[in-house]
């Protein structure tokens, strides 16, 4: 939490938070990256749109590699739970797969739709259809490395404890759920005081899987804080799991770092293995 939060305006706590406001060429970056990522499913199509849930988002995007025991990247969207999907994300498969990795993204219900603990769930069973399925698509027997940006670093955070995951990468992630509830954002979240606590990663033991942590050196600073503090708490608990500051991104940017197949988050996830 930003040190004095106690004493900001609503209008600067929902700033603190307000990612697409913070970068003032939000709509061109996220016009390219729908484009890309439509381009890209349409050209990958063969296991698109897998449910792994009844629930109409309860979906998931497969693309496996020509090994089915290939390393598995499960890229999760961010959106603060309450927008994107998976569609808006598959351009970002591109960099592991070059280098033979298969890559499953799964949506989940966006609040006020499900809880926050309610998508934690969907996350899980996505990964348990994986771990028990996904044999049937061409990805079955190799290590499962989950990961996710915004929102999708919360809930990459909250993956670790599921027995199919190997190892992490979150990037620009909220990582303390307190002062979101302060925020704008609580509108449709609606976090409980059970919530903040059981589904903050800052307040959780820590799981002893690799999880390295990613941000942009130009995120707001509450995103930059929370990062630093979950990699020093890990750091205090002796698990594995580098921060990764990427020189110059804003919340944004730091992505292409993913879709380059030499990219600096596509070498963190080799380095996982």
């Amino acid at each position: 939490m930003l040190t004095n939060w106690s004493t900001m305006s609503q209008a600067e706590r929902d700033a603190a938070y307000n990612n697409n406001g913070a970068v003032a060429n939000s709509a061109a970056l996220i016009e390219a990256r729908n484009t890309g990522s439509k381009a890209y499913r349409a050209a990958n199509n063969t296991a698109l749109d897998v449910p792994y849930g009844a629930a109409p988002r309860q979906k998931l995007d497969l693309y496996p590699a020509e090994r089915p025991d290939a390393p598995c990247l499960v890229f999760i969207h961010g959106g603060y739970w309450q927008r994107n999907s998976r569609e808006d994300f598959a351009c970002y498969a591109e960099g592991v797969r070059a280098h033979g990795w298969s890559v499953a993204m799964p949506s989940h219900t966006l609040a006020p739709d499900a809880t926050l603990t309610e998508i934690v769930g969907e996350i899980h069973r996505a990964l348990d259809y994986i771990a028990a399925k996904g044999g049937a698509h061409g990805i079955a027997g190799g290590r499962v490395v989950v990961s996710g940006w915004s929102a999708g670093g919360h809930l990459t955070a909250m993956a670790m404890s599921h027995p199919a995951v190997s190892a992490g990468l979150a990037m620009s992630g909220v990582y303390e759920l307190g002062p979101i509830r302060d925020t704008a954002l609580n509108e449709k979240l609606r976090l409980t005081d059970a919530e903040i606590e059981t589904l903050s990663p800052l307040r959780l033991p820590v799981v002893q899987k690799p999880l390295a942590i990613a941000y942009g050196t130009r995120e707001l600073p509450a995103l930059v804080a929370d990062s630093r503090d979950l990699h020093a708490k890990r750091a205090s608990a002796h698990a594995v799991g580098a921060l990764v500051p990427i020189a110059g991104a804003d919340h944004f940017t730091i992505l292409e770092e993913l879709r380059k197949p030499d990219g600096a988050l596509v070498k963190v996830l080799q380095s996982l293995l």
